[in-house]
């Protein structure tokens, strides 16, 4: 048989260990030779000989792992698939170890009930690289005991939860850890529970939380980061350790995680260095843990904001970390690489001896095994691609840990800042370029006393030495240095108590300059940023200066934050910060001009509809807790005004109709039954409620239903057969004109189809032009008289002549005069398009539709170029637009709407 003379030979290259198994268990030879390399079947242990349990195991657990080996040396798995096969070994043992001990002690104890009479079972969670699915031949496991109430166990000499599963988890260490004449199953480390050694064996869920909200530290973040239920109770585990989640992952981008990482960092080479450690391949220069390390912080700054980067296997995060452009591909293709290549030296220096250990052979023969059984020619060969690989891990490391290269403040500012409050020289400001001098002296003195800075610790005290100088310095640079300060000292105020947001600022120079230069030039963000601090992450997130998400992508990302399940308050917080940071996106494009005001608009109103499509769902579930279903019944949310036109400002309000389809007698099917129809007021209440519900993302939208059939002495929701019969019988024409721009948003679509043929036949009705012109121009007149109380109302360039309203007033009128002979006039809402449509009538001409285009297009940038800035829409202070109102007026009175003149309808 020389096949397996050859195949011996190779594993007597590469491990004594494993020619050591294969001599005390022949019959493992027996069955590599027949070519059975299947896993081996578990252990069965007798809970009636105990004394023989852990020779069983540790009989298992070398047969396995000779035969991993086995496979190893003859190329049959990858790294990969050892290490996951490395995993999966020790999970069986745990868990077969894990069930005898439970039968033992249920014996002799019984089992632990908690007060509601529920069993409660030791829940086994692991750390490091068994939690990650990776572990190494040798390794030891990392395991924290838990469970999940207290209690007391019912045998006949009860323990109480906390005693009981001590001794169990001691008892199942024992039974895996110690050496004896066959060996060791598996080293276990309990040392990363809370307090380390000095903490408690097991701990409850309860107190678990508690030393996590007061006590949890840095490096425990990366610990739980891999952490993963591996023993008990698998699915009550994996549900606190959701629960854990916002430790591990905070909500916003936390650059803290560096700060913790350098600490470890600095410990790990000291250590190295005190021990003469440079040849260990983990710890050492380049090793295994710099890799971990660089994915584990970047996981950890992003990981609250990127649901997609909580990986618990390194290789995955590795890949997420590159799909979300956090990592390019060609590095993390050589990091990949690298990690791959040192796990498998790693393991093959394990599965030498089975030893713990990743120290480089300093024995020449060693040397010469460990490179021959890995395909080198000499242990020089080896060493040199060994090189090659640590020298790249230890450049990307060292290259995330350097602070970020920034233009240094001039050492006047700096010097500026640190004699205040109340050294430094006033002067300094105005040669550096601030215009109001004395102000910003004032603002800065007493920002520098405020108790929000003297109450920072060093480390933040410090970041705040060198963020403010250099913010100074840029605000200089910017286009209103005085009002930049101003938004400045306002966002500091209010993150001071949130240092991760300085370590952000200081971390990421170009966030720094990003946020100076917003802050400049619109006060509208600025006003964002700084109630909402959060936002800060989208000056780093690479989408920001990306295209915005259409409304399917709206839909998902909205969506997610239904993930939060049976939590309203923690699902409409989610909620609110994604509509926060889209919308901010919005304003950045807008401000950035790298879009059209009318794709704002759209975008906003499209937002809008993604939010509101997840309130509704999240408002249909709680009702129908509450009052069952309507089994036959339909509901639909209708948008008006600029939301239904899909011309959504920053900031505006949502103008919402109601309807429900249902026979009026029918009762909801719960315990609590309702009426159809106020089962439906109670939905649209609901939703009214949830989007005004504030939060500490602030609220979605303020709501505006005044368009509901008799406004507000009218129904909260209307039947499909009431609305209809109101629009045909009893609507006022500014009602129909509301009607123009009405859209179906969210609900069920049949209804939703229903309400699109009552638009049509109601925008289709035969008109009096006269009257219809009459009523118009009186409406609009009707609007101006309550407005114009001032002069410069008149030039306001939404309700001002000429402006924004005027022109919707004309196309209302086209609408309702024409669309009866064209119903292509139907379709659109948005302004363009329906002058389009109306060009292509001829009710336009083809110049006159230009013009009222290039006027909308030019009225709404200055619209929203003063809303980002918090300027007055005042048409006398805004350069370009004067022709524009010109335009849109010469056209109403070419078609007859002088709403200039006296002319009353009946409205």
């Amino acid at each position: 048989m020389p096949e397996l003379a050859d195949h011996i030979r190779r594993l007597a290259v590469v491990s004594d260990f494993a020619m050591e198994t294969l001599r005390r268990q022949p019959d493992l030879l027996l069955r590599f030779a027949a070519g059975d390399l299947s896993p081996l079947p578990l252990p069965v242990l007798d809970p009636d000989a105990a004394s023989e349990w852990q020779m069983q195991l540790r009989r298992y657990r070398t047969a396995e792992s000779t035969r991993l080996i086995w496979r190893d040396v003859l190329g049959l798995d990858d790294v990969d698939t050892t290490l996951a096969e490395c995993t999966r070994l020790a999970e069986n043992c745990l868990r077969v170890a894990m069930s005898a001990v439970e039968t033992q002690f249920e014996a002799r104890y019984g089992v632990v009930r908690a007060q509601d009479g529920s069993a409660q079972r030791l829940i086994v969670f692991g750390l490091g690289k068994l939690g990650g699915g990776e572990l190494n031949f040798s390794s030891d496991v990392d395991l924290v005991y838990a469970y999940a109430h207290g209690g007391e166990s019912d045998g006949l000499r009860p323990l109480a939860a906390e005693d009981y599963f001590a001794r169990l988890g001691q008892r199942l260490a024992r039974l895996l850890d110690d050496v004896t004449a066959d060996g060791f199953c598996h080293r276990v480390d309990l040392r990363l529970r809370p307090f380390g050694n000095a903490g408690r064996i097991a701990w409850s869920f309860s107190a678990m939380d508690q030393y996590f909200q007061r006590e949890g530290r840095d490096w425990e973040r990366y610990a739980w980061l891999k952490a993963r239920t591996v023993a008990g109770n698998i699915e009550v585990g994996e549900a606190w350790l959701q629960t854990l989640r916002p430790f591990v992952y905070r909500r916003y981008l936390d650059f803290t995680a560096l700060d913790g990482l350098r600490t470890m960092k600095a410990s790990i080479a000291a250590e190295v260095a005190r021990r003469d450690m440079a040849d260990d391949i983990k710890r050492g220069p380049g090793g295994i843990r710099e890799i971990e390390f660089l994915a584990q912080s970047l996981q950890l700054i992003r990981g609250g904001r990127e649901p997609e980067l909580r990986c618990r296997r390194l290789l995955d995060a590795l890949a997420a970390l590159d799909a979300s452009r956090q990592i390019d591909s060609d590095t993390t293709e050589k990091l990949a690489h690298a990690y791959r290549f040192l796990r498998r030296l790693e393991n093959r220096l394990q599965m030498m001896r089975d030893a713990q250990t990743q120290m480089l052979p300093q024995d020449p023969e060693d040397q010469l095994r460990l490179a021959v059984g890995l395909g080198y020619p000499d242990w020089r060969a080896l060493k040199a691609a060994l090189d090659v690989q640590r020298a790249l891990v230890a450049t990307e490391f060292d290259a995330l840990l350097v602070p970020r290269e920034r233009k240094t403040a001039p050492d006047v500012l700096t010097g500026y800042w640190a004699a205040l409050p109340d050294g430094g020289e006033a002067a300094v400001l105005a040669e550096a370029g601030f215009v109001d001098v004395d102000t910003a002296d004032g603002s800065l003195r007493d920002f520098a006393r405020s108790s929000g800075v003297k109450s920072l610790s060093d480390t933040a005290r410090g970041r705040l030495n060198r963020v403010l100088p250099a913010l100074l310095a840029a605000a200089v640079h910017s286009s209103q240095p005085d009002a930049a300060l101003k938004r400045l000292l306002a966002l500091l105020h209010a993150i001071l108590r949130r240092t991760s947001y300085l370590a952000l600022l200081d971390e990421q120079p170009s966030a720094l300059a990003r946020l100076v230069d917003v802050l400049a030039r619109s006060a509208l963000l600025g006003e964002r940023l700084v109630a909402y601090p959060i936002l800060l992450d989208e000056l780093l997130d690479t989408r920001v200066s990306g295209p915005i998400p259409d409304i399917g992508k709206m839909r998902r990302e909205c969506g997610l934050a239904l993930d939060h399940g049976d939590d309203p308050e923690a699902v409409l917080r989610a909620l609110n910060e994604t509509r926060l940071a889209l919308s901010f996106r919005v304003g950045m494009a807008t401000l950035d001009r790298r879009q059209s005001a009318e794709t704002s608009v759209r975008q906003l109103a499209e937002l809008a509809d993604a939010v509101v499509s997840v309130v509704l769902e999240m408002a249909t579930d709680e009702v129908c807790a509450a009052h069952g279903r309507i089994p036959d019944g339909t509901f639909a949310v209708i948008g008006y005004g600029s939301f239904g036109g899909q011309e959504l400002g920053f900031g505006s309000d949502l103008d919402l109709v109601f309807l429900y389809d249902a026979d009026p007698a029918q009762l909801s099917d719960g315990a609590r039954p309702l009426e159809s129809g106020r089962w439906y007021a109670r939905l649209a209440q609901k939703i009214v409620a949830l989007l005004g519900t504030t939060t500490g993302a602030g609220r979605l939208y303020d709501i505006d239903v005044r368009l509901r059939p008799d406004g507000g002495k009218g129904l909260l929701v209307s039947s499909l057969a009431s609305y209809r019969e109101y629009q045909h019988e009893r609507a006022w024409t500014w009602e129909h004109q509301a009607l123009v721009r009405a859209s179906p948003i969210a609900g069920d679509p049949a209804l939703l189809e229903s309400f699109e043929q009552v638009r049509a036949d109601t925008l289709t009705t035969v008109r009096d032009k006269e009257k219809l012109r009459g009523d118009v121009i009186h409406m609009r007149r009707r609007m101006r008289a309550e407005l114009d109380r001032s002069d410069t109302a008149r030039f306001d360039l939404k309700q001002g002549a000429g402006g924004l309203v005027d022109l919707e007033f004309l196309l209302q009128y086209a609408v309702l005069a024409e669309s009866v002979n064209f119903p292509e006039l139907l379709p659109p809402r948005n302004t363009t398009k329906l002058i389009r449509v109306l060009s292509k009538t001829g009710w336009l001409s083809a110049d006159d539709a230009e013009a009222l285009i290039q006027s909308h297009v030019a009225l709404l940038e200055a619209g929203l170029a003063c809303t980002l800035d918090r300027r007055p829409r005042l048409a006398q202070e805004t350069l370009g637009i004067a022709s524009a109102r010109e335009q849109v007026s010469r056209v109403c009175k070419s078609v007859g709407l002088d709403f200039e003149s006296n002319i009353k309808g009946n409205g």
